[in-house]
């Protein structure tokens, strides 16, 4: 068996192995279409090829900013790799600030985008960056090159011997990719990962998920630039999996075409599936509605291993058959695995989604450990609700006396580009500090509790970790979006963003003419409504944890908007400084 140790290694290992006349497939036009493992490797070399005739050399930068997963991404990628340069992949949405900033400190040779919206973008800084030479788009624009000037360009295959010499030369720990981690405060910092680094994250993980070999279909539509989704792009090439690639917002849409079997999720995307299930139950009337609710509430109960015991297990079989067969359905049906990550993820979801046949498997991780350090897994007893799984090979987790997460691994990056400080500070005796605040049960199970940079401190001297209040919240169909706030104030309190169709829909029942956002969020009904839904959560957390006063934001916090990032965390120093006026507000300044 041919071995997987550095990135451009996975096609060629898949070619060996599988053969895939489906390797890869993307929409074009409202039609599918597939690239076979041959034509993938071929079309890479091209591009490997025509870069050399570009001047490309080893350790030069390569931007790839793509607003959609598409396959061309996967062709530039091994390209790039096999050159011994590096792919600087770049979060479409940030700002042009931001887009200006990585390509100037990457040093970004050039620039391979997707579509209008980013080059219109790029156009704006390309003059602040004088390392960046030329910017090629993937969908045909009349005022930018265009990515298949490189395939003519290569084809050529004259200069192939050059490309495997250099191929040959790349060692698995030299520097791959450069990703910029999105940060929720100040500015992005260049992550170094070696091909080692995603490799071992990528080959851990795959003893993690069950997926049957050269068969299965996976769904691809989390940002390839984030290094979640794209580990396990590199995972499913190494099981044969064909990688189907569909828009965050028309995921049901793909998924009933293709009936995907793998796929990957983020809490705050499972959050939204849910409240648009329970929608759609409160809709129906009579018996359906009935059944539809207890379904939902035999879900919420459930226990891997039977463990509710076997009158449960019949409850369970009839909600199956009768209910949760048909959200299957809406991805599909044959959905037998969830990798979900990115944040916490609400235990009641990861009950109601198991309860429903998904396999929704929760794993930690990071930019800094590519990505993976812990995953569920629904086998050998390796899965537990409520906590991170237990770590994946040749990974070290110890807990220091403060309760952060600390990690020892092959996946733990080289460090910050170009910020010897910055790694200093993070990786300690071989360790790397997360951030993040967990502990390790007696099975070995990681639980995370809290951010350590989130939990702060009330005037009173009294600690309050804001995830655990803000996930308590987010229960509520009435809140959408929360943030728990009251660093060195006298209490804490919280912004929330309301869930504006729920509401207007609440409205109607009780007779309540609600107009505009603004109108919503100062109507004194709603408010009330609201303080109970805050006095709910609040229940169960001590008298200082207590969420004291809050206020409703009229607006929609998104990326564009600068609340969240593009893997949907909220960036709170941003919020807090958006709402800076409801801040002063509720602490009377």
């Amino acid at each position: 068996m041919q071995e997987v140790t550095r990135l451009f290694d996975f096609p060629y290992y898949q070619l060996k192995e599988y053969n895939l006349q489906q390797s890869l497939a993307t929409k074009y036009d409202g039609k599918w279409v597939y690239m076979s493992t041959q034509e993938y490797i071929d079309k890479a070399n091209t591009m490997s090829r025509a870069l050399l005739r570009l001047g490309v050399s080893k350790d030069d930068k390569i931007a790839v900013i793509s607003s959609t997963n598409r396959m061309e991404w996967n062709i530039m990628d091994i390209g790039i790799l096999q050159l011994g340069a590096q792919n600087v992949p770049v979060y479409p949405t940030i700002s042009e600030e931001d887009y200006a900033y990585v390509l100037n400190h990457s040093g970004a040779k050039y620039c391979f985008i997707s579509c209008r919206d980013v080059f219109e973008k790029v156009k704006l800084i390309k003059d602040q960056v004088p390392s960046l030479l030329e910017v090629y788009s993937f969908d045909d624009l009349d005022d930018c090159k265009n990515w298949s000037e490189m395939l003519e360009l290569g084809k050529d295959e004259s200069n192939q011997v050059e490309v495997e010499k250099l191929k040959d030369s790349v060692k698995a720990t030299d520097l791959a990719t450069l990703i910029y981690t999105s940060g929720t405060t100040g500015r992005p910092k260049g992550v170094m990962l070696s091909h080692e680094n995603l490799v071992s994250n990528a080959l851990g993980s795959f003893k993690r998920i069950p997926i049957a070999l050269g068969t299965s279909k996976a769904l691809s539509f989390l940002p390839l630039c984030h290094v979640y989704e794209r580990m396990l792009i590199y995972l499913y090439q190494y099981c044969g999996a064909t990688i189907h690639y569909a828009p965050i917002d028309q995921i049901s849409e793909y998924a009933q075409e293709i009936h995907p079997h793998v796929m990957t999720a983020v809490p705050r995307l499972l959050e939204k599936v849910y409240d648009k299930i329970i929608a759609k139950g409160a809709a129906l009337t009579g018996i359906k509605k009935k059944l539809f609710f207890w379904s939902v509430d035999v879900g919420l109960q459930y226990e891997p291993y039977g463990a509710n015991g076997w009158w449960y297990e019949q409850k369970l079989a009839i909600a199956r058959k009768l209910i949760f067969s048909k959200w299957k359905a809406a991805l599909g049906g044959e959905v037998g695995v969830m990798a979900s990550g990115s944040a916490a993820l609400q235990p009641r979801l990861a009950r109601v989604f198991n309860a429903a046949g998904f396999g929704v498997m929760e794993g930690y991780g990071l930019t800094e450990t590519s990505p993976v350090v812990s995953v569920n897994d629904m086998r050998n007893g390796g899965f537990k609700i409520g906590t991170v799984g237990k770590p994946i090979q040749n990974t070290e987790v110890k807990i220091a006396s403060d309760g952060e997460i600390c990690i020892k691994g092959p996946q733990v990056m080289m460090g910050y580009y170009k910020d010897e400080a910055k790694t200093a500070e993070v990786i300690i005796d071989g360790y790397f500090h997360t951030g993040d605040i967990g502990e390790i049960d007696a099975d070995g199970f990681l639980k995370i509790t809290d951010r350590k940079k989130e939990m702060f401190k009330t005037s009173g001297g009294k600690y309050v970790a804001p995830q655990l209040l803000e996930n308590r919240c987010k229960q509520s169909r009435f809140i959408d979006q929360v943030m728990v706030i009251g660093e060195g104030e006298k209490m804490p309190a919280a912004f929330i963003q309301p869930d504006f169709e729920f509401i207007r829909n609440w409205g109607k029942i009780h007779n309540l003419e609600l107009g505009s956002n603004e109108e919503i969020v100062a109507n004194k009904d709603v408010i009330a409504r609201f303080q109970e839904e805050v006095d709910a959560a609040n229940e169960n957390f001590a008298k200082w944890e207590k969420i004291k006063q809050f206020r409703l934001t009229a607006d929609t916090w998104s990326v564009e908007g600068g609340h969240l990032t593009p893997t949907l965390k909220l960036k709170r120093k941003i919020i807090k400084e958006k709402y800076k006026a409801l801040y002063n507000d509720i602490y009377g300044y």
